[in-house]
């Protein structure tokens, strides 16, 4: 029993040691890595900025034209009167008369066989 406790006790001594080297060289190159970053921080100068940079760069602005209001036809009410008698245009109407009603029958009838047609079905190979 006592060499159980003696195992159990070594090996916690073993890890222990293990995690105080590794938490110990951790911290210091933590500290000299940060110590490194900050130095090279401060010593950091800046180019100076060119005294005119942005010429070419940026654009000037100009204010655009104001929008003229639209004007008010003189005789308003002849003008809606001929509105009045202009007949709409459907669009799908324009479309359906250019077309032959023969090629739009035949082309549904056609299609129409073909979704009814049976599959030709394979032979079997023998």
């Amino acid at each position: 029993m006592s060499s159980t406790v003696l195992r159990q006790a070594s090996s916690a001594a073993r890890v222990f040691s293990r995690s105080c080297a590794f938490s110990t060289s951790a911290a210091a190159r933590k500290d000299f890595i940060q110590e490194l970053y900050l130095k090279e921080l401060k010593a950091y100068k800046p180019p100076p900025p060119a005294k005119d940079a942005h010429v070419g760069a940026v654009k000037t602005y100009s204010i655009p034209p104001a929008p003229q209001p639209p004007t008010i036809p003189v005789d308003l009410a002849s003008e809606l009167s001929a509105y009045d008698a202009t007949e709409p245009v459907v669009a799908g109407a324009a479309e359906t008369s250019a077309a032959s009603p023969e090629t739009l029958t035949t082309g549904a009838d056609t299609f129409l066989a073909f979704l009814e047609a049976d599959e030709p079905r394979e032979e079997a190979h023998h």
